[in-house]
């Protein structure tokens, strides 16, 4: 692995765990020091056709800060959900994950791109819990200058459900398609890093449990955006974009922060993968939302 590229194995110790959650098998994994001991826990809520790996890059610049990253239902690890998987599911299953895993609601809760979306679904969910939106998908992805290329992507989705099985699969995981939809979200200008890129998202990105399932779950991703949940965000919300983001442009996360009345971050020379390509920047900014939910505290210096 080159050295500019961010580490893939966590720094710090990791503890993985199961259980059952809304009646399905869930994975997930307790990064960083003991509660008692850390200086923060943070739940983290990874994207669409990723699984806890992704957001480790951030997690390993802050090694005094406990992580509890899982897998969502029908990615990695997890089993999928036994009655859908619209955004309202997701949803649901985020508020029993809290209670099961942060029964006291002390937690800040971070969520990527499509992960921004089940957290915003039904912030009320999260309680008062401090979240922090990177790559918020700001925009409805059905409007606008995507909208043709979002259909594209449905029916691409739906095609993989219904060709045969070994076909579909074939379809939905091919590398081809993998690579060409790493080099869309890549910014980066350095190669090595950019190779790293690819490999994980080779690696992850065919990781979900059935064709069915990735078709719902790209279906919620496309039904709904955080700038219609606006006025709901708490005003302990942080949101982290990318000035070069395709996916969720940043006029839109403007907007989005000028409507709910937040803060916004702008990572120059990045895109949708700030977790990728600038984690120290990212993990400086969530140690800054650390500092404020818990006077005292001295902020955690990235690494």
């Amino acid at each position: 692995m080159p050295s500019s590229a961010p580490a893939a194995t966590p720094g710090s110790p990791s503890l993985a765990h199961s259980g059952r959650i809304l009646g399905s098998a869930c994975a997930w994994w307790e990064v960083g020091p003991a509660a008692g001991d850390a200086m923060a826990t943070v739940v983290l809520v990874h994207g669409f056709r990723g699984t806890h790996h992704g957001l480790l890059p951030v997690v390993n610049r802050l090694p005094d800060v406990r992580f509890i990253a899982p897998d969502l239902p029908g990615f990695g690890a997890s089993e999928p959900l036994s009655h859908g998987h619209t955004l309202d599911d997701y949803s649901a299953w985020l508020e029993a994950f809290l209670e099961q895993v942060d029964p006291d609601g002390d937690a800040i809760v971070l969520g990527h791109s499509f992960g921004s979306l089940v957290i915003a679904r039904r912030p009320s969910a999260i309680g008062e819990r401090p979240l922090v939106l990177i790559n918020p998908i700001a925009s409805p992805a059905l409007e606008g200058p995507q909208a043709v290329l979002t259909r594209l992507a449905i029916f691409y989705y739906w095609l993989g459900s219904r060709l045969p099985a070994t076909a579909g699969r074939l379809l939905l995981s091919h590398p081809l398609i993998t690579r060409i939809m790493s080099e869309v979200m890549a910014k980066t200008k350095s190669k090595s890093l950019r190779a790293w890129i690819h490999a994980e998202h080779e690696r992850h990105f065919s990781d979900f449990s059935d064709r069915e399932t990735l078709l719902a779950a790209f279906r919620a991703s496309v039904s709904d955006s955080v700038l219609a949940h606006a006025a709901e965000l708490p005003a302990s919300t942080v949101l982290i974009a990318g000035a070069l983001d395709d996916i969720a442009p940043l006029e839109a996360q403007l907007e989005l922060a000028r409507l709910a009345d937040v803060p916004l971050h702008v990572i120059a020379g990045t895109g949708h993968l700030v977790h990728y390509e600038t984690p120290i920047a990212a993990a400086r900014l969530l140690a800054d939302v650390i500092a404020d939910a818990r006077p005292g505290t001295p902020a955690e210096r990235a690494q």
